[in-house]
């Protein structure tokens, strides 16, 4: 399980705001995404807000306008499900390549909720559902937010 050896991450983000950038595809997952997203907000005393785009792609146009208007932290959540065609790498290495870029030009946080994988079934385990034995979109939130609260430290 990729969620082995994770850290339990508890974190202060009171007067933080944490933008959450969800894909539209794949309803049922993205929704379980934004909802784990949104509980961990609300755990940290964050204020957030959640913008939806198109799908995984358009995360990172979003995420630079997010960080250029001086966003705390960025989540960016998605789903690229692996397909018959090198779609997949493309879109998996452009977003991932995107969201980097993002966050080390306006070091700005930008939390790392997208699925990269091969089935919907390990998507759906990772959606945080009620079934599901990870919550990627809490996790996006939870690391976004300790390191905005390290980067004000510094």
């Amino acid at each position: 399980m990729s969620g082995d050896g994770a850290p339990e991450i508890t974190v202060d983000g009171t007067g933080l705001t944490v933008e959450i950038v969800a894909s539209s595809w794949h309803t049922e997952i993205m929704d379980g995404l934004v909802a784990g997203a949104v509980r961990a907000a609300e755990a940290a005393g964050a204020s957030y807000r959640v913008t939806r785009v198109a799908g995984a792609f358009e995360l990172t146009v979003v995420a630079e306008a997010l960080a250029r208007r001086g966003a705390d932290a960025i989540a960016s959540l998605g789903v690229v499900i692996r397909g018959g065609t090198p779609h997949f790498e493309y879109v998996c290495q452009s977003v991932t390549q995107g969201l980097t870029d993002v966050a080390r030009e306006h070091a700005v946080p930008v939390g790392f909720g997208i699925l990269t994988v091969d089935t919907v079934e390990q998507a759906l385990n990772r959606a945080g559902l009620p079934d599901s034995e990870e919550d990627k979109g809490a996790e996006a939130v939870e690391a976004a937010l300790q390191t905005a609260v390290t980067l004000r430290t510094l």
